[in-house]
Parts: C-alpha cells; structure tokens; sequence
C-alpha cells in the first residue's frame, strides 16, 4: 500500500549486519541522503544460525554491547533501531520483509556479505521483497569488491602474489574515502521494540582490553598508526611486544571499516601502497591478505562448506585421537609456545597471528589432526571469528588452500618459540608453572628439569617432532602421488588472521 498524495516523504530502512558503525557506513548514507525521507534502522540477531556456524558467545556479547552503542548513536541523529531475535537467516529474510510491509517502506538499504549462506539470503529477500519496495546494496566490508582484481582472465587468482599486485594497482585509483557520520534527521520517529538488552549475552565477559563503541575503536587505530605501525615489519611476529594493532575484533563486527583502516595508515605513511618494505607497506600486506581471503570465498564458494580447496588433500586419513586433540585445546601439549598461545585464546579468545600459524601447523602437521576441527574451535573461541580469514589461515596452515604453506613445510615449535619469544616473556605469562625456568631453558623445560633433578608441573611433550614430521610427510606424499597432486609455490608469509 504507497502513502497518499500530500505525503511524499519516503520511508527507508536500513539493514545492519556486519557493519555496526555510523561513520563510514555505506548504505547508512545513502538511506540518509534524502533528508525529506524516514529512516528505520534494523538489526536480526539469528542466534541458531550463529550457534551452527560456531560464532563464540565472546564474540556475540561483543557485538551485543556494539550494538547498544549504535542504538544510542542512532537516537541521537533521530533513527530508532529495532533488534529482532529469531533462528535463522531465513527467519531473519522473512522479519525484514513483515517489516516492509508493516511500516510500509519504499526503499531497503544494506551492505553485501559474501559467505554462502549470507548471500543466499539476500538472493532471496531480492526476489520476495514487497513489489512496491526496492532494494539497494553497496559494497562495504572491502576495500574492492569481488572481482574487481581478477586476472586477465577476468578469474579470481589463485596466488597471493600476483593477486597483491593487480590488487594495489586498482586501489591506487580507487574511490576510498571515508563518509561521514549522517546528520541529524529532519523527521526523527519512534518504534515499537527499539529497546535494548536485544538478545541474552549481555553477561557474557569479552575481555577489558576491548572497549565497545566506534569511538573506542577508531583512537585504538589512530593510536596504533600513529605509534607503531612504523616499527610493525620488526614486531609483528613477536607475541612478546605490544606491536600489533588489535583492530581485528572490530573489523569482525564492522564497527571499523577497511577504508578507515587504510585512511588512518596512509595519514601517517602517505606511500604506503607503493611502498614495498618498511612497517606501513607490511601492514598495509595484512589488510591485502584480508582481502584475498574475502574474494576468494566470493568466487569460490564451497570453501565456506569445510571443504579443501586442493581437493586431493581431503583424502588424508586423520588422526581421530580425541586426547591429542584435547591436549592442544586445552594447551598442555609439552611444546610451551604451543600450550601459551592455546590457554591464551581460552582465556581471551585472542591470539597473535604467528602464534595462530604455530599452533595450526602443530594441530595439524605434528599431530595430525583435521584441520577442520581447529578451524572450528578457534570459531567457537575468538573474538574476533571471522570465516574468510579464519577458513584462509587454517588451510594455509594445513596446505589444503590457495597458495597455501607447502604441505613438506612444517613449523619446529621449539625453534618457533626459542627465535619469536626468545627470553620466554610471553610463555611465562600463560605459564606459570614454568616461571622458575632459566631462559635459555623455557622452550624445553623437560630437558632443564630432567638435568638439574627438578620436579615440574609440565606434561611431556604428547609427540616426539622429528618422528611426528616424518609421519605426516609420509601420510601427505602418499595421498599426493595417488591424485598426481602438483602444488603450487608459496608466495611467502601467510597473513590476514589479524
């Protein structure tokens, strides 16, 4: 039913997903742009579905106290918010389209998801939208959309490398300001069911570190722009020194965008995407790989079922020893940078990036796990949970994926831990059982305690490396010979997990 002659503004509403910010915020501006027009603002919290996918209560409680924030936010430039909980995507399609019809909206405003069960959800909200209603999508999560740095082949690469370069090319020309927060609305309207808590995670802890609201994460970026970014190339794989930007858990959520990300670094190194060494051009690399990640599910959509992308590695024959995999998850494997980093991500549901590629490749290639089930258990834990990034880290680990770590490359986790926390900081932190261990000693305290007669508080070590490392060579050659498997070369260190 259309409004009647002699009330012509128009009724907007926006869908908010994984962008829960006003600055910056694509489809937000332009429902704002008509300043004549009402706009509504909704968010569905599809909590069966989060449960299937894994999504970690952190995670969701995190978004829970983000989206109180943008409920305040919004009210005070005049746009009421409604959260609705339900089950699942399609629960949620079917809310958005009631919701036209009830309030009678003339336009829909949303920024794409490029997952596989997302983007069937918005195929059909398009294809059942009220016919009086009409739909308008923007590209937002990235900083090009899918396809727009395939080949000449107009196909998506299937290497790093050369997908970077193509990728930088674009981005030198491309449009990627940042927008402003919308001004007040001129016809401000209220709603029934705006009101907050809007679904039951408000008492679930994510962690102090971790302020919620755009403010908090936008001076957490300029901060770590301002005075880090510059020594990044030299701290970034030292879990040991705050030299991380810790953004990651926002931009999950959406609560940064990747243009911002990209604003604030070229605010402090101007020549960064020229650039080919120094710390802004590395972590400028992160933010690249974060890309890769998000088109390559884009254009190949069967990563988001688990599945390998070298389909030949799904042949492997697993270990289904459920006590070695409970030793790595509860981080008592005898390897100490392995077991830190583990008890870390149960307690705070973060873990550095390297720290993320040493504990993948022990799950995997010393004790000979799917990587399935780490993929899965990091969901269940992070903060900042993210399928792209977190399916692209564990196949490049498990050297299942594009461009992937060789499958004959295997992480020494004592030499991992003696050459990136070198004087045992960072495992004496998660580890304190191991607190009276001298530091040339801490990544094979067995060894020290077995000479000097000490009793420690350590299990031994539930794999022997070498032997571990010869067992999964010869279970992934095998597989590989049968399937005439043929790899493709690395393209270097893997990234994008934070």
């Amino acid at each position: 039913m259309k409004k009647q002659a002699g009330n012509p503004s128009r009724k907007h509403l926006v869908w908010f997903r994984q962008d829960l910010r006003l600055t910056d915020n694509k489809a937000l501006a332009a429902a704002c742009e008509d300043k004549d027009a009402t706009v509504y603002a909704l968010f569905t919290a599809p909590l069966s579905q989060w449960e299937e996918h894994g999504v970690s209560e952190r995670q969701v409680a995190f978004m829970h106290r983000h989206l109180e924030k943008l409920s305040e936010g919004l009210e005070r430039i005049g746009i009421p918010l409604v959260c609705h909980v339900c089950g699942n995507f399609d629960d949620a399609a079917r809310f958005v389209i009631d919701f036209c019809r009830r309030e009678q909206i003339d336009d829909v405003f949303f920024n794409n998801q490029y997952e596989l069960n997302e983007q069937r959800r918005d195929r059909w909200l398009e294809d059942n939208l009220p016919q009086e209603t009409s739909l308008n999508r923007y590209d937002d999560c990235l900083l090009l959309p899918p396809g727009a740095a395939n080949n000449r082949q107009g196909e998506m690469y299937r290497v790093f490398t050369p997908f970077k370069r193509t990728f930088l090319e674009k981005l030198g020309s491309a449009d990627t300001g940042s927008l402003p927060q919308p001004e007040r609305r001129l016809h401000v309207t209220r709603i029934k069911g705006s009101s907050s808590p809007f679904f039951p995670y408000e008492k679930v802890s994510f962690g102090a570190e971790y302020t919620p609201g755009e403010e908090a994460a936008i001076a957490l970026l300029e901060n770590f722009c301002r005075e880090k970014v510059h020594d990044y190339d030299k701290t970034r794989d030292r879990p040991d020194l705050d030299g991380t930007s810790r953004v990651s858990a926002y931009l999950a959520i959406g609560v940064l965008s990747p243009r911002q990300c990209l604003n604030a670094l070229l605010a402090e190194v101007p020549d960064a995407i020229w650039q080919s060494k120094g710390g802004g051009a590395v972590w400028l690399n992160e933010l690249v790989w974060r890309e890769f990640y998000y088109h390559l599910i884009a254009a190949f959509p069967r990563l988001c079922r688990y599945e390998p992308f070298l389909e030949w590695t799904d042949r492997i024959v697993w270990n289904a020893n459920e006590a070695d995999f409970r030793a790595w998850v509860e981080g008592r494997t005898g390897y100490p940078i392995v077991d830190a980093a583990m008890r870390e991500l149960k307690e705070t549901g973060w873990m550095h990036n390297r720290l993320r590629m040493i504990v993948a490749s022990f799950l995997v290639k010393d004790l000979l796990v799917d990587w399935r089930k780490g993929e899965r258990y990091f969901m269940s834990q992070l903060i900042d949970g993210n399928l792209p990034a977190n399916n692209g880290g564990w196949q490049w680990s498990a050297s299942t994926g594009v461009d992937a770590m060789p499958w004959f490359r295997i992480f020494n986790p004592v030499t991992q831990g003696q050459k990136f926390d070198p004087a045992g900081h960072y495992v004496r932190r998660w580890l304190p059982e191991l607190k009276d261990v001298p530091e040339g000693d801490i990544h094979t305290p067995q060894l020290w305690a077995k000479k000097n007669h000490v009793v420690l508080d350590y299990p031994d070590p539930v794999v022997d490396h070498r032997q571990a490392r010869e067992k999964t060579l010869n279970a992934f050659n095998a597989v590989r010979q049968k399937a005439g498997g043929n790899d493709r070369p690395d393209s270097g260190r893997q990234g994008g997990w934070q």
